[in-house]
């Protein structure tokens, strides 16, 4: 099966040699656009609801963006229909840099998920910068025989459509990134969606259900803990926050396996460059502030600064990717 060439360390690389690019063409530093921007109250609308990852997100970078640039950012909670509501609404918003979206990896996912959006995830936005990645983590209840994942697999194939995996909910990295696993380890489990990672989380730890997809801040202190048994994380490499689990590629092996969940955030398409170029290097500073890196790792989240261009390359790539994923499995929102 096709999965994208580039780990999330060749687009580091590749962000941070594109920011460089930009430094120089972005020259005059303040055009008069830039220059004025913002003249009021900015919205940053979040598809999901508050105490999740994206609303977090967006409200750490709402502060650092507001102290920087000395108006107000506020965070406004738009959820539903996996984040497709508040996408809308902020494509439809006004090109001027006064309302802006913070999203995730569902963005593109969205666009193969969904027979019919009302908007067009690459042409309808510009891209401002990601923020944020982090693994997932594959998870089983201790009561499980299986103590690593090649185990798990090997439960599966003796015990055909006789496990089950909760995970955050339908269309999440959680629940195609798993997809992606059972159809490259080619095995069969049921899935069971909840409404975020926190519910499926205390489903597993409850032995509702055996196996658990989630991000890896949900889990990770309950697998220190002993309440869970953390089989394997979803990156391409081990992540240093919990560098003691392999990743589901080398645990098999499985070579190519991927899922990781990004956060970013988007404006409306022609937005002026001059302003999305201020405020990139605005999140890149912000991202280079050590409270800002604290808050990130206590919630299991790397740095992840971008250029506009670079993160535009990230989105299609990932539209290519997950599109394949959920057309070769079948992937149905539930």
């Amino acid at each position: 099966m096709h999965v994208y060439a580039m780990n999330l360390s060749a687009w580091l690389v590749l962000g941070f040699a594109f920011a460089a690019a930009d430094a120089v063409l972005a020259q005059p530093a303040n055009p008069p656009a830039a220059a004025s921007y913002p003249a009021r109250t900015v919205r940053v609308v979040v598809g999901f609801p508050p105490g999740g990852g994206v609303d977090l997100m967006a409200r750490i970078f709402s502060q650092r963006l507001a102290a920087a640039l000395g108006q107000p950012f506020i965070v406004e909670t738009r959820a539903g229909a996996a984040g497709n509501i508040a996408a809308d609404h902020v494509a439809k918003a006004p090109a001027d840099g006064h309302t802006l979206l913070v999203t995730s990896t569902v963005h593109p996912i969205n666009a193969s998920l969904f027979s019919k959006l009302p908007f067009d995830p690459v042409k309808d936005f510009a891209p401002v910068s990601s923020l944020a990645s982090a693994p997932d983590g594959i998870a089983v209840h201790p009561s499980v025989p299986a103590r690593s994942l090649a185990e798990l697999v090997k439960m599966a194939k003796s015990r055909p459509d006789a496990l089950s995996y909760a995970s955050a909910g339908s269309g999440t990295v959680m629940h195609v990134g798993m997809e992606l696993f059972l159809s490259m380890a080619a095995i069969k489990m049921l899935h069971v969606p909840y409404n975020g990672s926190g519910p499926s989380t205390v489903a597993v730890l409850g032995g509702q259900v055996a196996v658990l997809s989630t991000s890896l801040g949900s889990a990770l202190n309950h697998a220190r803990a002993g309440k869970l048994r953390m089989l394997a994380v979803t990156s391409a490499q081990r992540t240093p926050l919990a560098p003691e689990y392999p990743t589901a590629a080398e645990a098999l092996p499985l070579p190519g396996y991927e899922a990781i969940t990004w956060l970013g955030m988007l404006a409306p398409a022609g937005t002026p460059p001059a302003i999305v170029s201020r405020l990139n290097a605005e999140l890149g500073r912000a991202l280079e502030q050590r409270e800002v890196r604290e808050v990130l790792a206590s919630n299991a989240y790397d740095p992840f600064p971008n250029s506009p261009a670079a993160f535009a390359n990230l989105i299609r790539a990932e539209l290519s990717k997950w599109g394949k994923v959920i057309r070769d499995t079948g992937t149905k929102v539930d």
